[in-house]
């Protein structure tokens, strides 16, 4: 299988994370008493969406992506009259500086003529990218009003700071004389 930087299509069930493997990973970090705070890089390939309910009535929505991560902030470009099943392909990339426990990703429509339209929103946990260092392309379930109204593709790739690296060695090697 291709790294998931090679890959551009969205197919359906490719990679997804099943409830297990989540698991997994949760009790893993709660064994491993990974509680303390990140520093690095998070980096976000958002691939895709699909099955989104198309917002406008007589043309294909124009949907793009509002990643926020704490206080950062960033926009994909707009999928012009990709409707409901849009591709993007973009990778972004948030500096993590301190405990942060999610990714929101927001969906919107862009209107020409009108305020842009929210279409739905996922919060995708990142501590098991945090544990693993990098996610497969995964498939999160996009929510509006508690509703399921679509699906987004994203992958994650986390890389510790130097210093990051540095101060875990250290407690392991502390922890071992135990």
């Amino acid at each position: 299988m291709l790294p998931y930087w090679q890959r551009g299509k969205c197919q359906e069930g490719e990679d997804d994370i099943n409830a297990k493997e989540k698991e997994t990973i949760t009790n893993r970090s709660v064994e491993e008493g990974r509680g303390d705070m990140v520093h690095g890089k998070l980096e976000v390939l958002l691939v895709c969406a699909k099955g989104l309910e198309d917002s406008d009535f007589l043309n294909n929505m124009d949907p793009y992506v509002i990643l926020t991560c704490r206080t950062q902030e960033q926009k994909s470009s707009v999928a012009k009259g990709a409707g409901s099943e849009p591709e993007w392909n973009e990778t972004f990339v948030f500096t993590v500086s301190d405990d942060v426990p999610e990714l929101n990703v927001k969906i919107m429509d862009s209107d020409a003529l009108s305020a842009d339209d929210f279409v739905g929103e996922a919060n995708i946990p990142l501590e098991a990218v945090f544990l693993e260092g990098s996610l497969p392309p995964a498939v999160h379930r996009i929510v509006k009003e508690e509703k399921y109204c679509g699906e987004i593709k994203i992958a994650l790739t986390f890389t510790p700071s130097e210093e990051t690296r540095h101060h875990h060695t250290e407690e392991e090697g502390y922890s071992s004389w135990n």
